[in-house]
């Protein structure tokens, strides 16, 4: 996982920074390693500021986006984003919480702890 300052807005669909936050994406390294395609619908982000607390809101930006959607079939491996901004009062430390949609409630989640680069 690695989590990089956005700022490669799209003009044409009015996408800009938001004001006293930080807008990143946060890449995963995803591998399906079961016999059966994954479904990465199934898959969703919470990421939360590690320092001041604070969760950082969902949004997206086009240029470069690979969300998390579609299947991955067994063995493969891919890059998937999610973009996100934080506002600045909770800083550049953050933890991400990979979540995945299930009927069994005994499920953890994989956290990763990082920053913010850039």
């Amino acid at each position: 996982m690695d989590a990089k300052v956005f700022t490669d807005f799209d003009k044409d669909l009015l996408e800009s920074p938001e004001p006293d936050s930080t807008d990143f994406r946060v890449t995963l390294k995803l591998e399906n390693g079961s016999k059966e395609p994954v479904a990465l619908d199934d898959l969703s982000l919470i990421v939360e500021g590690a320092t001041n607390g604070g969760e950082a809101a969902f949004t997206m930006y086009e240029n470069g986006s690979q969300p998390l959607e579609g299947r991955l079939a067994p063995g493969v491996t891919a890059a998937k984003n999610a973009d996100h901004v934080l506002e600045t009062k909770y800083g550049k430390k953050i933890v991400v919480t990979v979540q995945r949609n299930s009927e069994n409630f005994d499920l953890d989640f994989p956290e990763f702890t990082g920053e913010i680069i850039g």
